[in-house]
């Protein structure tokens, strides 16, 4: 998942000092492999960090259980349920934390009609394995071969993911299959620990891992929403970095996008959203952005709605509580949700 999001400058800081507030940010490089940023109004630095400790140490736990790259001693993930032991899978006992993910990503199948897929493992470790090595040899670049692809596909059915909930335990039957959660993980991990700090009292606080940004309460105060820019896709036009500023208060925002996680092949750009039916990467949009009360199922929505007809994608959100939408298409024109707009403000760049 591309998210492009920058966090602008609080534009009004009288009401923050009345509050007593000032604000603080940290960053953090060690989960989800990707930037961690945390924002937050406090009293007192202490104050800060000891929010911040509490934040990566969640962090750190999910990024460490919906992994499928790392393992970790005595420590079960989803490394271990993708592992296979004499020719089969075998049935794990899982964290509860893993089970609630895999429930909510059967879910957003369901919900985005498959274009969100986590069983798509075997053509995206595909995909994986020559990107990174036209990365590493961009003249030798290539694209993977259709025929590797369709067979792959043949092991990408998520009925074959077993969740037994009262044992806590996951099977896949299929030995050739396996999950690959990049297109949830990050956002569903971040609204868990949202919840979980929103339950406690916790507000003015902003934190965005790689781009997915998620909100809990007003920035400084009840009146100063968080300001947020969304990045133009083109990101050669220096005179205009941002396409839409928007103003958040408790809701995320995430953007799927064609133009960075890419490589390049024969000159055209190859990115990483995979499109379940063509198997290629996704051509319908240069980006799109999805405000919602729930930073998961806007990371799974901004997936869904990149790889889907403009008709398609638009009847999901309109259909949906709480989500809205805006696509940049292939010539730059940007549509809207009927409600998009009403989080967008005019920012003057100084």
């Amino acid at each position: 998942m591309v998210v492009v999001l920058a966090v602008l400058q609080v534009l009004s800081f009288a009401s923050c000092k009345a509050t007593g507030k000032e604000k603080h940010t940290a960053n953090y490089f060690d989960y989800f492999d990707t930037v961690t940023t945390i924002t937050a109004y406090t009293e007192t630095e202490e104050e800060f960090k000891t929010l911040c400790d509490e934040i990566t140490t969640l962090l750190n736990e999910y990024h460490r259980l919906y992994t499928i790259y790392n393992r970790y001693e005595d420590f079960t993930n989803l490394v271990t349920v993708n592992d296979v032991t004499d020719g089969k899978h075998n049935v794990v006992k899982v964290d509860r934390k893993i089970i609630d993910l895999l429930i909510f990503a059967k879910e957003m199948y369901n919900k985005t009609n498959g274009k969100v897929n986590i069983a798509m493992g075997s053509v995206l470790s595909i995909w994986h394995t020559y990107r990174n090595e036209g990365l590493d040899d961009p003249e030798n670049a290539q694209l993977p071969p259709m025929e590797k692809l369709r067979e792959a596909e043949k092991h990408t059915d998520i009925n074959n993911l077993i969740i037994d909930e009262e044992n806590s335990t996951v099977y896949i039957s299929d030995p050739l299959m396996t999950l690959d959660v990049g297109a949830i993980a990050k956002g569903y991990a971040v609204e868990r620990i949202c919840l979980y700090l929103e339950e406690k009292g916790v507000s003015n606080v902003l934190i965005n891992v790689g781009g997915n940004i998620r909100t809990i309460g007003f920035s400084a105060d009840e009146n100063t929403p968080w300001k947020a820019g969304i990045e133009n896709p083109d990101t050669e036009n220096e005179e205009k970095p941002f396409i839409e500023y928007i103003e958040l208060s408790g809701e995320s925002i995430v953007t799927s996008g064609s133009y960075q996680r890419f490589y390049v092949v024969k000159g055209e750009n190859y990115h990483h959203i995979i499109d379940p039916e063509t198997l290629m990467p996704g051509t319908k949009y240069k980006s799109v952005s999805v405000v919602t009360n729930d930073s998961g199922l806007g990371d799974a929505f901004s997936t869904a709605l990149f790889l889907m007809t403009y008709e398609e994608g638009k009847k999901l959100v309109e259909e949906t509580d709480n989500v809205e939408a805006m696509w940049v298409l292939p010539d730059g024109e940007q549509v809207y949700s009927s409600g998009f707009k009403d989080y967008t403000f005019e920012y003057e760049v100084k």
